[in-house]
């Protein structure tokens, strides 16, 4: 969720690349931001915060000199957004700094020890309570550094947490996680290094990090790196490359990120299937799926646990599981999976899918998952995530950095690597022919320049959306395998437009829905051609009947929609393809009509309010 940041090095103005930083990250939230440092020749710790976006924080910054600095830029959990709430949080004699990422479950037990104590607090915060626990061990005994009280103060913690600290007393910072993320960087010359959320801060500065695993820490000075474990045992860690460059984490001359990653969609599904889809052998390969074909085919069943989009790629998911390696399969919200004493065994398959890496609730059920003896695999995008190193196999889906808080490019990218681990599970399990085999794959590689004639049609999809943005409601339909799409299209319309719209499998509409239907909530129904066509074509029968306006997504060349709908009815087409293809074509148009209402309702699209990019709390 909140987005941290930290230097040391060579910069004598830590705070102007600190804030940079956290301009990169503020799609992890932005209630609030802050910066702390220590200026030169000064026993006490400067802070710089404040309610809003990072820049509104930045203008009431002056320039210091400063070799060190941390920052954080908030998605508050405890305590509303406020001046006082937002972070960096300071100790009782303002000599100690902490920013945080997490919860802390415990906190008002060690808030109730420490004020008994003597310690003052002034926020509504549950991160205020790690400063003061740091001081309280820091001053204990002079002769104590600052990582052996924070080593002291995190072993009392309960809950989550990424943090990065600095004293006034001592010239270095110390970051440790457990549950949340921290990344270092390492400067080109060894000498300044960077603390992160996420690598996309790191970008600017350097493309070598070395994330942590849980229970570690991190000791940095301006020209030394220092990894730990929680019992100060010297840890050795390979330094990583980060595998996409700057200009792939900008805009690129596009109005939103979301627009951005929108567009880039026919380029990420080449880049998830290359080297992968063998179209003249008829057949997909998947390396580091790392299983022997006797594990494969000894699958008994598989689950997917997952949370918001990737939920939905993972309920398509389903869909392909069954129908192409006839393996029973499940749907799992990560959150609630760790608390169904899930049965499990070493024939089952649990698959997590997150964007990156780093979703709390999936990282939890995964972790639960191993425990009880299943076996596990990952689909993320980001390199050296936590759900990379735990599941240690899976498949990457390369979409390079996402920004945009509402995801697209990487769901697209998420469901073109399930359809490649379905096929390459097919074909080892023998259920699937030699001959349907080559057909999808033929198919499966023209995707992408299907994918492009929607978007170079996009305008057509801005005018629809130019009728219906002043709609409150929304009802979406499909059946098969687009009714994970018509969930998909409704949540991007709430997180985005903050226009209520509810996904339902069209044969549920008479079971409820249909009544809600009049002339003030409109319709948005998937009706391609496949073996569900006439069934859906009964539903927007009846929604007519009652009055009820409808957009409809068809395939081109289908006269028979426009021969039931009205003149205030619209119809957006969609290349022909196979149908079990469709959903790559269905959710480009549901992607840029939340787009398109969202910027006639004048919302700030990439940074939808209430949310942020990585949930990384429970």
């Amino acid at each position: 969720m909140c987005g941290i940041s930290a230097y040391i090095g060579k910069e004598n103005n830590a705070a102007e690349i600190v804030f940079n930083m956290l301009s990169r990250l503020e799609y992890r939230g932005y209630d609030s931001a802050g910066v702390a440092y220590v200026k030169e020749g000064n026993d006490k710790i400067s802070v710089v915060k404040d309610i809003g976006m990072v820049e509104n924080v930045r203008e009431q910054y002056i320039s210091e000199h400063s070799d060190l600095c941390i920052g954080h830029t908030r998605w508050a959990t405890h305590g509303e957004p406020s001046k006082i709430n937002a972070h960096p949080h300071l100790d009782c004699k303002q000599e100690l700094a902490i920013v945080h990422n997490g919860i802390i479950e415990n906190y008002l037990a060690l808030k109730k020890m420490l004020e008994d104590e003597g310690h003052k607090f002034v926020s509504a915060t549950d991160s205020e309570v790690i400063a003061h626990l740091i001081e309280k061990f820091y001053n204990k005994d002079d002769v104590l550094t600052l990582e052996d009280a924070v080593r002291q103060a995190i072993a009392l913690l309960r809950g989550s947490y990424g943090i990065a600290v600095i004293s006034s007393k001592e010239e270095k910072i110390v970051a440790a996680r457990l549950g949340s993320p921290i990344i270092v960087g390492i400067g080109k010359d060894k000498d300044e290094y960077f603390v992160s959320s996420d690598t996309n801060a790191l970008l600017p500065y350097t493309n070598s990090t070395i994330p942590l695993n849980d229970g570690e820490i991190a000791i940095l000075t301006k020209n030394d790196c220092r990894i730990t474990n929680k019992d100060a045992i010297p840890v050795q860690k390979k330094i990583e490359k980060i595998l996409y460059d700057l200009q792939s984490a900008e805009k690129d001359g596009y109005a939103h990120y979301m627009l951005k990653e929108i567009f880039e969609q026919p380029r990420v599904i080449n880049e998830t299937m290359r080297g992968r889809l063998k179209v003249e052998e008829g057949l997909a390969k998947l390396g580091g799926v790392r299983m022997k074909d006797e594990e494969i085919r000894n699958i008994s069943r598989i689950i997917f646990i997952a949370c918001g989009t990737s939920l939905h790629a993972g309920m398509l998911g389903k869909y392909l599981m069954e129908e192409i390696a006839r393996i029973p399969t499940e749907v799992e919200y990560a959150s609630e999976f760790k608390y169904k004493f899930p049965v499990l065994d070493k024939n089952t398959l649990v698959i997590a899918i997150s964007q990156s890496g780093e979703t709390a609730d999936t990282i939890a059920s995964l972790r639960e998952a191993r425990e009880r003896g299943a076996n596990t695999l990952g689909i993320v995008n980001v390199v050296g995530s936590t759900i990379a190193r735990e599941a240690k196999k899976g498949v990457y889906i390369y979409a390079g950095p996402e920004i945009g808080v509402a995801s697209t490019k990487a769901f697209t990218a998420q469901i073109t690597a399930l359809y490649l681990l379905s096929l390459y599970f097919g074909r080892i399990r023998n259920t699937i022919s030699g001959f349907a085999l080559r057909e999808i794959v033929e198919e499966f590689a023209r995707i992408p320049e299907k994918v492009q004639k929607i978007l170079d049609n996009a305008n057509v999809i801005k005018d629809v959306a130019d009728k219906f943005y002043n709609y409150r409601d929304f009802l979406y339909l499909g059946r098969g395998y687009n009714f994970p799409i018509v969930l998909e299209g409704a949540l991007k319309l709430k997180e985005i437009s903050y226009i209520h719209a509810e996904g339902y499998p069209a044969g549920e509409m008479k079971h409820g829905p249909i009544a809600m239907i009049d002339e003030n909530f409109p319709t948005m129904v998937i009706l391609v051609k496949d073996n569900v066509y006439n069934k859906l074509m009964n539903n927007v029968e009846e929604i007519k009947a009652r009055h009820g306006r409808i957009v409809a997504i068809t395939t081109e060349g289908d006269g028979d929609v426009k021969k039931i709908l009205k003149e205030h009815d619209e119809v957006i087409y969609i290349p022909k393809t196979l149908p079990i293809f469709y959903p790559f074509l269905t959710v480009v148009p549901l992607q840029l009509f939340a787009y398109f209402c969202a910027l006639k309702l004048g919302r700030n699209v990439d940074k939808p309010r209430n949310l942020a990019k990585s949930v990384t709390v429970e």
